[in-house]
């Protein structure tokens, strides 16, 4: 593989880990076991039915999840801590067979790419949450699971189309990043009192 095609995989990855980590990692698993797809560096060792597995597995668990309201806006507050390391890993291990300058570059950037399409997610789930009706969530759900695995596999087998969607992307986030920080903050904080609630629940019992 070129630079282009591996920066496309490895910030495919990335992008798509920040939508849904373990579909994205079932994905990749699956396309290289099946010979779709060649992942470079050592994003190989994906290609592992125990790894498959678990992510399969998870990926069920997130799926149910995504479309009770409020259980998938804590799901998101969580995976905060998930995803987007999980981002910046799977860049670093697509280009572990380039220069050390660019393994730091892609793991910036993967980590960075995770936070902005997490942030997203989570932003508009959170919104979704006002509305009492299901629908919106179930919705919302079906299609950030078809972005994540359509745009993952388009990664895979087109790298290079992947960083123009990517960049496409970026340019719409511009414009709506301060509403997805102010969401991400209000988002940390209601973790927070969750945690410190539960704990002085769990103070007061014993």
């Amino acid at each position: 593989m070129d630079l282009i095609q591996t920066l496309g995989v490895a910030l495919g990855a990335s992008w798509t880990a920040g939508i849904n980590l373990y579909a994205t990692v079932a994905m990749l698993g699956l396309l290289q076991h099946f010979k779709l797809a060649e992942l470079p560096g050592g994003l190989h060792v994906l290609d592992n039915w125990i790894i498959i597995g678990i992510a399969l597995f998870l990926y069920t668990i997130e799926f149910v999840a995504d479309k009770v309201p409020y259980v998938d806006t804590i799901w998101d507050a969580v995976h905060t801590f998930v995803r987007v390391p999980a981002g910046a890993i799977l860049a670093l291990a697509a280009t572990t067979n380039l220069h050390p300058t660019v393994q730091i570059v892609a793991l910036l950037l993967g980590g960075g790419l995770a936070l902005t399409t997490h942030g997203t997610k989570a932003t508009a789930r959170a919104t979704a949450n006002l509305s009492p009706e299901p629908v919106t969530n179930w919705t919302l759900s079906i299609v950030e699971d078809v972005l994540a695995i359509g745009a993952i596999a388009l990664a895979a087998i087109h790298p290079a189309a992947i960083l123009v969607v990517i960049a496409i992307f970026l340019l719409i986030f511009l414009w709506i990043a301060p509403k997805v920080v102010r969401r991400i903050r209000r988002m940390m904080a209601t973790m927070r009192a969750f945690l410190s609630g539960r704990a002085m629940a769990e103070a007061s019992y014993k």
